[in-house]
């Protein structure tokens, strides 16, 4: 039997409370006017919903629905909503809305840059300090605007060192592949206060039939990595490239291709999270510094700048709503977690100082119940975050009667067309979807836009192990075909 949502159960309470007050005559119409209330609540899923479930050899027990109309505190359908489910990637609408309200959509990193000497005829006579304060999209393009930037300053050569200042976070080491054994995978990059390129890197794979290679060209280069050059061409289905690449990541200064490449594949572009990712920053700079032609007679090397040193220049971030944009239509877990890092009250940042400040917004103004939700990173990448479906739904309910409402909406994929949701089907170019994937989990969350201007929330999660593949998102799909064509949400 599926657990009564709260709202439901405060409802009753009061109005029984007022029915006991009451004569006899008043008590019945009360009593049937709660009944009328009740009515437009389903609690069972749908027959069609129920049908692709069984097709995926899901039970209806591991999935936890809310629908109702924007601005409404009655559900259309609650199944299992007060319990607690692992929503993957639809947390991050959670820090979403947390930090349009806490930090305003006008918010920007910054990334302070600190000269401990003069510039003497294009020459720095000390160091250069570069302080990470937690800017998620130091992203390649942006750090040779920095680069360029230095340059504009009259700097040509550094006699001292490139120092890197990440003193802004204090997280503990993680293994990169400690989530699920993939620290290949650019999801698994865990956040850094000085985050440039995401610590990642692009093979760009071009076939050349003609010489029976393909091309393997590094994106960025990295100063002192080596990468193969080129690897034979094969007739093999292109399937999974990178397994017949038989790559080899062991050693930082060298990232070798071992195996041969699909030809059928024609060009493709392998992202990789680099191997060793605490040297990253440093061979990145050290690359793009001499590409613009700047000489460096030190090293760049981790340490901080120095107190009382004013900065030379400050970079700042693109505003928030862009990096949500970019943090939800492909669904970035370091950006998440680094736009929960910025809501921490005292530095260095950490998620124990940033989570309070999120739960408490989740109650008040909010209205979630502390035991609807178990908070991690922000980002869904965790085996501890669950939320519950009326609590996020809560969250979207809230979120629309803001002024930032838009910035929010315009982060999310489009389903049909962009991003995580564009292989959605039912409401194609009629919503905007957050989804989630992880191993037993699929989740789906966001707003459906019906043809007779009505908007609906949705929120859906399966916990199961059985939760991936086609016959889930079939499942899922069901569900937002059940709220397109209701007749109920659809009545003017």
């Amino acid at each position: 039997m599926d657990t009564l949502i709260n709202p439901l159960r405060h409802f009753w309470r009061q109005l029984l409370r007022l029915i006991a007050r009451q004569p006899l005559s008043a008590r019945l119409l009360l009593l049937l006017a709660g009944l009328v209330w009740l009515v437009p609540a389903r609690a069972v899923l749908p027959e069609g919903v129920r049908a692709a479930l069984a097709r995926a050899q899901i039970d209806a027990d591991s999935t936890y629905v809310w629908v109702a109309p924007v601005g409404s505190d009655t559900p259309r359908l609650a199944h299992q909503a007060e319990r607690l489910a692992h929503p993957a990637s639809v947390m991050k609408l959670v820090t979403t809305a947390a930090a349009l309200h806490r930090l305003g959509p006008a918010h920007q990193w910054s990334t302070p840059v600190y000269l401990d000497g003069p510039i003497q005829q294009g020459v720095l006579q000390g160091s250069l300090y570069l302080q990470g304060r937690g800017d998620p999209r130091l992203v390649l393009e942006r750090v040779w605007l920095l680069v360029q930037r230095l340059r504009a300053l009259g700097l040509q050569e550094i006699r001292g060192d490139i120092v890197l200042d990440r003193s802004h976070y204090a997280l503990p080491a993680q293994a990169p592949g400690a989530f699920d054994g993939e620290p290949f995978r650019p999801y698994n990059v865990q956040p850094d206060a000085l985050m440039l390129n995401q610590k990642s890197l692009i093979l760009w794979l071009r076939p050349d039939p003609a010489q029976g290679v393909a091309w393997v060209q590094p994106e960025p280069a990295l100063a002192g990595v080596e990468v193969t050059a080129s690897v034979p061409l094969n007739r093999q289905g292109c399937g999974d490239y990178r397994a017949q690449l038989a790559p080899d990541l062991s050693q930082p200064r060298r990232i070798r291709l071992n195996g041969s490449f699909p030809q059928a594949c024609g060009e493709k572009a392998w992202p990789l999270a680099y191997q060793e990712p605490s040297s990253y920053d440093a061979r990145l700079l050290e690359s793009l510094w001499k590409a613009a032609g700047g000489r460096l007679v030190g090293r760049v090397r981790d340490g901080r700048v120095p107190l009382g040193l004013a900065p030379t220049l400050e970079f700042p971030s693109p505003p928030l709503p862009e990096v949500l944009r970019d943090m939800n239509k492909y669904s970035n877990n370091m950006i998440a977690q680094q736009v929960l890092l910025a809501l921490s009250p005292v530095l260095p940042a950490r998620f124990e100082t940033a989570r309070p400040v999120l739960l408490d917004w989740l109650q008040q103004p909010v209205g979630c119940a502390a035991d609807e939700i178990v908070l991690d990173n922000g980002s869904g990448l965790s085996r501890e975050e669950r939320i519950s479906a009326r609590c996020l739904a809560r969250v979207m309910q809230w979120s629309w009667a803001q002024a930032w409402m838009p910035e929010l909406l315009a982060s999310l994929p489009v389903a049909g067309l962009d991003g995580t949701a564009r292989r959605a089907v039912s409401a194609s170019g009629r919503a905007h979807f957050k989804t989630g994937s992880l191993a037993n989990v699929a989740a789906l969350a966001g707003w459906i836009h019906l043809p007779n201007g009505r908007r609906v929330v949705l929120v859906a999660m399966i916990n199961h192990p059985q939760a991936t593949g086609p016959e889930v998102r079939a499942a899922l799909d069901s569900l937002v075909r059940w709220v397109v064509d209701d007749k109920e949400l659809n009545t003017p």
